[in-house]
């Protein structure tokens, strides 16, 4: 069986023919640039967008991602963020859903193997990626592909005849699968597939270059050994740096509990925002915010010249709540968070009705969904987190008798008890 690339745009131009870089090309060169961890081979890529700028063919940007969860943080909108000031240039951004590789899991970074997803759950998640990936991307303008378009029908020779194009050894110069390896942890075969795959994607999307996280390195190189080998012109990569989520030291993660969704609400996703550390903000600027790099380093200047970090937060907080939901909800999250800040209640937190009373702190919480558990609850109230009317509670013990009350756990959690 012969594998098969799937259509693209024609023949790539000569790779070795030298254009003159014009003012429009350069300028094109230093967005793709703005925040970047690496470009490689960034000479390779301006020659493409000199190409592109003679022939009047858009170049062909990928980015793949796994749809291992349903929903996306601003973690995930650094990519989506590149490959849409690509976009605004002109060039032809592909989204490409990773249904097939799903099913594989891919080991970056982790340190053991990682548990496939099922059909089912790829199906669920897939649903909602491209929806809110489009709340960043010109959806208008974006192709979707789902690479079980072309892995799926390569069947078990064509896998046979794809991984007799990389050797053990070029696997094993992944540093996560050399650290495994040394320290005994075991590496299933399924896992040497993930990077294959992945690098087959741009064979079959004939990609001119492909968007990733730092962690995407290795697997972003496959591609363009893949392609040469598949008689294509090499595609460029581009790795953005992860993005350290509200903890200030592990990469934005839905597991880790550190993320800012971009579907949640104005006034949830500003509080997070403000959470952020005053140092940290000047990363979150330099890679979420539409600002140019001159109107940054002016607001970075106030700072140091003894402006009050907090505004500047302030107003990243504001334009990122402004680009997902409007700029009435980033004005009314802010209301709301001076509103908290003060001590103050919410307008509009939910109503929870709940029967036995009288009823524990502990359990209480729990009945309302304002903690996940008792034992959760009661750590909140040792923390001093948990407010009933504005009253801090201190005792684990406290009985609250049937009524209508707010409760607060944290900063940011309220509800309207009506306990009978």
């Amino acid at each position: 069986m012969t594998l098969i690339a799937s259509p693209g745009n024609g023949p790539p131009g000569n790779p070795s023919a030298s254009l003159p870089l014009t003012d429009k090309v350069r300028e094109a060169l230093a967005i793709a640039k703005r925040g970047v961890d690496e470009l490689l081979i960034e000479s390779e890529f301006a020659q493409k967008l000199a190409r592109s700028e003679q022939t009047g063919t858009p170049l062909r940007i990928k980015l793949g991602l796994d749809p291992t969860a349903p929903d996306l943080h601003l973690g995930h909108t650094v990519v989506l963020n590149k490959m849409r000031q690509l976009q605004d240039l002109g060039h032809q951004v592909i989204f490409l859903i990773g249904d097939f590789t799903s099913m594989i899991g891919d080991p970056s970074g982790r340190n053991a193997t990682r548990p496939p997803l099922t059909r089912e759950q790829i199906e669920e998640n897939a649903m909602t990626y491209f929806r809110q990936a489009s709340l960043v991307l010109d959806a208008a303008r974006t192709e979707i592909r789902y690479n079980s378009e072309w892995c799926d029908p390569l069947g078990a020779r064509g896998m046979i005849q794809l991984a007799s194009r990389y050797t053990v050894a070029q696997m094993m110069e992944r540093d996560d699968f050399t650290k495994r390896y040394k320290s005994g942890t075991p590496i299933a075969v399924h896992e040497f597939l993930y990077p294959l795959m992945q690098g087959y994607d741009s064979v079959a999307l004939k990609a001119d270059l492909e968007l990733g996280g730092t962690d995407q390195k290795f697997n972003l190189l496959v591609g363009r050994a893949l392609q040469k080998d598949y008689g294509q012109e090499q595609q460029c990569i581009l790795t953005m740096p992860l993005l350290e989520g509200l903890d200030g030291i592990e990469k934005m993660s839905k597991s880790k509990n550190n993320y800012i969704g971009i579907t949640e609400a104005p006034s949830t996703m500003f509080g997070k925002l403000m959470s952020i550390s005053d140092d940290m903000m000047w990363k979150y600027y330099n890679l979420l915010s539409f600002r140019s790099l001159a109107e940054i380093e002016a607001v970075k200047a106030e700072v140091a010249g003894g402006a009050n970090p907090r505004d500047a937060k302030v107003a990243l907080g504001k334009e990122i709540v402004a680009r997902f939901h409007s700029a009435g909800a980033a004005d009314d999250a802010l209301a709301d968070f001076v509103n908290r800040s003060k001590g103050g209640i919410p307008d509009d937190i939910p109503e929870v009705s709940v029967s036995g009373g009288p009823m524990g702190v502990p359990q209480l919480l729990k009945q309302a969904k304002l903690c996940a558990s008792t034992s959760e609850a009661m750590r909140m109230i040792d923390q001093g987190g948990v407010r009933i009317d504005g009253a801090v509670i201190s005792d684990k013990g406290l009985q609250v008798q049937c009524g209508e009350f707010v409760m607060q756990v944290g900063k940011r959690k309220f509800a309207r008890v009506i306990l009978g």
